[in-house]
């Protein structure tokens, strides 16, 4: 077995980027109980939970604000709709984040529904796919009443301006950022509206 030694200078290194880096990601993320949080982040989980939703919600949980993301907010025994449903309603903003596989989603669907029927201002991402490309497939497996709100909803938000982003091509670091800022403006303007 091979063990490799490190000089104290380099262990003080070490540790003193753990611990900056431990002050950067928030230890206990803020379980939303009550509903209440700023932003949203709908997403298709195995498209972008760990790359753009999962970093928007870093980013704006060191900016002090109070972002929703299913597997940060939510913890094993919670009511899968009920939580969800909750936090759309008592939201301020949603971000959506459009990806290849979204449309195949029911709950993302679900969600963006839910979204445009309170008249939720959204911040849509077109993540690697163009708004002219989402599309809900009827495979007979969606009740038709259901259909038709998903195909409401997704037309209203291929027609509201949004951030595009090619993995392939695209820094996710900017486009992290500039969402983050535009969802700062929108909430400041609502706060400010209220006063």
């Amino acid at each position: 077995m091979h063990t490799q030694r490190y000089s104290s200078a380099a262990m003080k290194m070490m540790n003193f980027h753990r611990n900056f880096l431990a002050l950067q990601t928030p230890t206990n993320p803020p379980h939303v109980t009550n509903g209440a949080c700023d932003v949203f982040i709908n997403h298709r989980g195995i498209d972008t939970k760990r790359t753009i939703a999962g970093l928007l919600y870093d980013r704006l949980s060191r900016l002090n604000r109070q972002p929703f993301l299913d597997n940060k907010n939510m913890k094993p025994g919670d009511k899968l709709f009920d939580n969800i449903d909750n936090a759309i309603k008592n939201c301020k903003v949603g971000v959506t984040v459009f990806s290849p596989n979204y449309c195949k989603s029911y709950f993302c669907l679900h969600e963006l529904a839910l979204f445009m029927e309170s008249n939720k201002k959204i911040i849509p991402i077109f993540c690697d796919i163009k708004p002219s490309q989402l599309a809900i497939v009827d495979d007979g497996k969606v009740p038709a009443k259901d259909l038709e709100r998903f195909k409401f909803a997704l037309e209203e938000a291929k027609y509201t301006l949004g951030f595009t982003f090619d993995s392939l091509k695209g820094n996710l670091s900017d486009v992290v950022t500039n969402v983050s800022d535009i969802v700062i403006e929108s909430l400041t303007e609502m706060e400010s509206k209220k006063q």
